[in-house]
């Protein structure tokens, strides 16, 4: 698929533009390349600031805006709480923003103002996590859902000799993303996996002190534990924190989703063999380009609706208006180095 071949092709291209913080360039009244009329403003609202994943999306997001002389401003909460974005989804309503760009902490905890802003005449696209799709008008998706889920089964499977108990460190409760990875891990497991016992689900919050103490409690509560997957930047790069100085590790496995700076230290000392992820830099990128063709109504959010991304080339809106980026790139100790994000 596309993400996977352009990363293969280019990891020294990914590292140059992950290094480059390129700032937006300011909107015109006429709002970027396209054949619409809309304000090329966009407001960048992650579940939580403060976030190295989300970092490196307005990263992309920026350099997106730059390109099609838009503007990308980023808000939001410290905290990933379900309804703590709703303020900050009014008052980029209030100022008459073109598009919100939004990962949801709760997939109907912001409905109700995300209507309110399209019904202002906002264009709303989420990424990373979705809401109920009447809610938006398209959703970039970072990876097929099943893809991600196979992917850190298939990690944790290899890692721990495909037996032996295992546990979920996710980030908040009511996150869409993490639900949906969840529920396929448990089938694929079910399915495929009759010797992997699933014992337990904790949630950090994508709080970092939290994940750590909830890898803590897990590693207490199961001392024949063989593996943690956590599907979350956050919860990875804290769990490992953990297992890097206690007597687990290299003992008890630990895969997810991370990004390569957050755990290049614990891939080279040995705690974490390979964890999977895509590049939140191009999502953010993906996500603007998409927020751009709404706002100039080069698409609709219609099944079947094409645009350009820039250098990641044509996208074609799917089913109940999914974009997908691509397939999730698995990291190890021989590829590393070649990324900075």
């Amino acid at each position: 698929m596309k993400f996977q071949s352009r990363r293969v092709a280019v990891l020294t291209a990914v590292t140059l533009l992950a290094g480059m913080g390129l700032t937006a360039c300011g909107g015109d009244d006429d709002g970027g390349s396209g054949g619409g009329g809309g304000s090329a403003e966009i407001t960048l609202l992650p579940k939580n600031l403060g976030n190295p994943y989300f970092d490196a999306s307005r990263t992309g997001a920026e350099k997106a805006a730059g390109e099609f002389d838009g503007e990308v401003t980023e808000v939001g909460p410290d905290q990933a709480a379900p309804d703590a974005q709703v303020s900050y989804i009014n008052t980029a309503a209030q100022q008459g923003v073109g598009a919100l760009v939004v990962s949801a902490n709760d997939p109907t905890a912001i409905c109700d103002a995300l209507n309110e802003a399209r019904d202002a005449g906002v264009k709303v696209v989420t990424f990373d996590s979705d809401t109920d799709p009447e809610c938006r008008d398209v959703f970039v998706n970072q990876a097929d859902a099943q893809g991600i889920a196979k992917a850190q089964v298939d990690l944790i499977a290899e890692q721990i000799g495909d037996k032996g108990k295992v546990a979920i460190l996710s980030a908040a409760a009511n996150a869409t993303n993490q639900n949906a990875w969840i529920k396929l891990m448990e089938e694929e497991i079910a399915a495929n996996h009759p010797n992997i016992e699933l014992v337990d689900t904790v949630y950090g919050d994508d709080d970092d002190q939290k994940s750590f103490d909830e890898t803590a409690a897990l590693l207490s509560r199961y001392s024949d534990l063989a593996g943690i997957i956590s599907p979350t930047t956050v919860g990875i790069a804290a769990a490992a924190r953990y297992l890097s100085t206690s007597e687990q590790k290299g003992k008890v496995a630990l895969t997810g989703l991370g990004t390569p700076d957050q755990m290049r230290a614990y891939i080279k000392d040995g705690t974490v063999t390979s964890f999977a992820l895509w590049n939140p830099e191009d999502l953010g990128y993906l996500a603007a380009y998409t927020a751009e063709a709404l706002i100039n109504d080069d698409i609709t959010g219609e099944e079947g609706d094409t645009f350009e991304a820039g250098e990641l080339g044509e996208y074609t809106v799917g089913a109940d208006g999914g974009v997908l980026l691509g397939e999730p790139f698995v990291f190890d100790e021989t590829n590393i180095d070649d990324f900075n994000f």
